[in-house]
C-alpha cells in the first residue's frame, strides 16, 4: 500500500519535514516501512531525533529560519510546538504549514479536513492551497484549542499517566465524575454575544469547564465548539455552567457539539479568567495550574496547507 509514489511538488521551495517519534504510541520506530515511505517521498529533509518538547521547538525555531514550508508529523501538541517554535523565530507570516495527522487526537487536521490516511494527507500536501488561520495565544503558548477546569484536570491528570493514547484519556477522564465547579471571575473584552457586541463584560460563576477554540474540536473527533471558526478573527468562548453529573449524562451530546448550542457563548478578541489553581490545557498539553490565565486572538496568523474546493473551513 505504501509503495507507490505520490507527487509532492513545492516548486523549488524550502521543505523540512519534522516527525515526533514518539506519536501515535511510537509507530514511527516500529514501522520500517512507513520510515522508507516517508524519507523517499521527502528525500534529505526528514528530522525524526528529538524527543521532548523544548527540543522541538527550538528545532522549529531553527528550521522555520532555513525553510519555507514545515511540515509536522506528529499529533496536537507536536503540532503547538512547532507553532511555538515558528512564533519564536518571528516567521508566523512567513513559513507555510503542512500537516501529517499522526497522534491521538488530531484536532487540528480535523476542523482543517485534512484526512487523517497518510497517503491522502500527502495528496493534500501536494494539491492543496495555504489557507490562513487564527492562532490562540494562552499564557505564552501558541494554540489551537485551550480549555480551563475539567477538562484540563484530565490533561493533567493523563500527563502523570504511563498508559498512552485512548485508553490513558479515558481513564484520566474517570475523574470527571468528583470534580467540581470553580469559582471564576471571566472577563471579556471586545466582543459578541449573538449578535450583541460588547467592549467589555465580567461575569463571576462557578463553572466546571471553560473551552476556548479556534478548533470546532478536542481529540477523538470530539466536537466540542461546533461555533467555532478558524479564521474569523474571534476567539471562540464556550462556559459550561454545570454540574459533574449534568455533563456527563450529556456527554453524547456534548461530544458531537449539540449540548453546547444551549450553553452561553461569546466570540471575543481577549478572555481573563481568574480563580485558584485553575487547570489548563493548550492543544492536549497541561500547563501548571495558576490563579490567572490570559489569551487573546492571533489573527490570520499562520498559513496551513489544507484542501482545494471544499467548503469554508470551520
Amino acid at each position: 500500500m505504501l509503495r507507490r509514489r505520490l507527487p509532492v511538488p513545492f516548486h523549488n521551495r524550502r521543505v523540512a519535514l519534522i516527525v515526533n517519534p514518539l506519536s501515535a504510541n511510537g509507530k514511527w520506530h516500529r514501522s520500517p516501512k512507513l520510515r522508507e515511505f516517508i524519507h523517499r517521498h521527502f528525500p534529505d529533509c526528514v528530522y525524526d531525533q528529538v524527543r521532548d518538547k523544548a527540543g522541538m521547538v527550538e528545532l522549529s525555531r531553527r528550521l522555520s529560519l532555513e525553510n519555507d514550508i514545515l511540515i509536522v508529523m506528529g499529533g496536537d501538541g507536536t503540532i503547538a510546538d512547532i507553532m511555538q517554535g515558528i512564533g519564536d523565530a518571528g516567521r508566523l507570516s512567513d513559513v507555510v504549514l503542512g500537516i501529517l495527522p499522526f497522534g491521538s487526537g488530531n484536532a487540528l487536521s480535523s476542523s482543517l479536513r485534512i484526512p487523517k490516511r497518510l497517503r491522502k494527507a500527502i495528496w493534500v500536501l501536494a494539491r492543496g492551497e495555504a489557507r490562513p488561520i487564527d492562532l490562540v495565544m494562552a499564557e505564552g503558548r501558541i494554540a489551537n484549542f485551550v480549555s480551563v477546569g475539567a477538562t484540563g484536570k484530565v490533561v493533567h491528570l493523563k500527563s502523570r499517566s504511563i498508559i498512552p493514547g485512548l485508553l490513558g484519556h479515558l481513564i484520566a477522564g474517570l475523574s470527571l465524575f468528583t470534580t467540581s465547579r470553580d469559582a471564576m471571575e471571566i472577563e471579556l473584552l471586545d466582543g459578541l454575544e449573538g449578535r450583541r457586541p460588547f467592549d467589555r463584560l465580567i461575569l463571576r460563576r462557578k463553572l466546571f469547564d471553560v473551552v476556548v477554540n479556534k478548533t470546532n474540536h478536542f481529540g477523538y473527533s470530539w466536537q466540542i465548539a461546533p461555533f467555532a471558526r478558524v479564521n474569523d478573527g474571534y476567539l471562540d468562548v464556550t462556559l459550561f455552567n454545570v454540574r459533574a453529573y449534568t455533563y456527563l449524562l450529556n456527554l453524547p451530546l456534548i461530544y458531537f457539539g449539540v449540548f453546547q448550542k444551549i450553553l452561553r457563548h461569546f466570540k471575543v478578541k481577549k478572555i481573563v479568567l481568574r480563580g485558584r489553581g485553575l487547570h489548563l490545557q493548550y492543544n492536549g498539553e497541561m500547563i501548571e495550574t495558576r490563579d490567572k490565565v490570559e489569551m487573546t486572538v492571533l489573527p490570520r496568523a499562520l498559513r496551513v496547507i489544507c484542501p482545494k474546493k471544499r467548503a469554508p473551513v470551520a
